[in-house]
């Protein structure tokens, strides 16, 4: 069940090891996922959802920060205000689509601005 990220057009970071096992989850609980949106945001926080095909959500958007038991009184506040954001990226699922089908879910899921 290996992943591989993916940013179009350049190189993704690699999933820290809380990231990882929460993407793992969410694609095993999502049976129409081809990938995982991952958005941090500037607090350490991060918004996960995986997305299926067309690029729409196959799960619930799920908000998490590692080794804390909720997310940040900001993000309470603000729901992760895209202006946080400091990177953004999909983790897709093996096999993965081919590249067309990865920048149009990219463009669709993250903005064309990758």
């Amino acid at each position: 069940m290996a992943k591989k990220q993916q940013k179009s057009g350049t190189a993704s970071p690699s999933p820290e090891k809380g990231e990882q096992a929460m993407i793992e989850g969410i694609i095993e609980g999502s049976p129409d996922a081809v990938g995982v949106a991952v958005i941090r945001l500037d607090c350490g926080c991060r918004k996960m959802a995986a997305v299926d095909k067309s690029g729409d959500p196959a799960s619930k958007i799920i908000m998490y920060r590692d080794n804390a038991e909720s997310i940040c009184a900001l993000c309470k506040e603000d729901n992760g205000d895209y202006m946080r954001v400091v990177k953004q990226f999909i983790s897709w699922k093996s096999p993965e689509p081919d590249a067309h089908t990865q920048a149009m879910i990219t463009a669709k899921v993250l903005g064309a601005e990758q």
